[in-house]
């Protein structure tokens, strides 16, 4: 896929997918790519930091449930280098743990599921097209100096 942006074809957004869940991982990754996204996935939380430090990334998917550091502690880390980044949290526990985008620090929470493809194309492009103009809520902005402090 060409990089080069023309009034028909915008650049590629590049999205970073964090789940401990290889299969699900590649499956979403394929609904993404289908739609014109770079994606880059990585197996852990660990992983995922060490791909954000190396490149940009527009959007953020993760799930929550991986070992040493969930997808809550992952999104506050994130959130203490790029602030601004939107991020999406995917779990198939959302209603039995109460994940909510208060609670979690994320701009949107998903349950895994039936429906979940289509809610995930869905929220990736409102979250993109939010993305240039928003700035961030003061939610994440707290998040962010918090982090950056620890």
């Amino acid at each position: 896929m060409s990089s080069s942006t023309t009034p028909d074809r915008p650049a590629a957004v590049r999205i970073l997918l964090v789940d401990k869940n290889k299969g699900g991982s590649l499956a979403r990754k394929a609904v993404l790519e289908e739609h014109g996204h770079r994606v880059a996935t990585a197996n852990s939380a660990e992983d995922a930091l060490d791909h954000f430090t190396k490149a940009k990334f527009d959007l953020l998917i993760t799930g929550h449930r991986m070992a040493k550091m969930n997808g809550v502690d992952l999104i506050k880390k994130i959130r203490g280098l790029e602030p601004r980044i939107p991020v999406i949290l995917l779990s198939g526990y959302v209603d039995a743990l109460g994940l909510t985008e208060d609670n979690t620090g994320a701009d949107l929470v998903l349950a895994k599921g039936a429906n979940e493809v289509t809610h995930l194309v869905r929220a990736v492009s409102r979250l993109l097209r939010q993305k240039a103009t928003k700035k961030p809520p003061a939610v994440h902005r707290r998040l962010a100096a918090k982090a950056r402090t620890v």
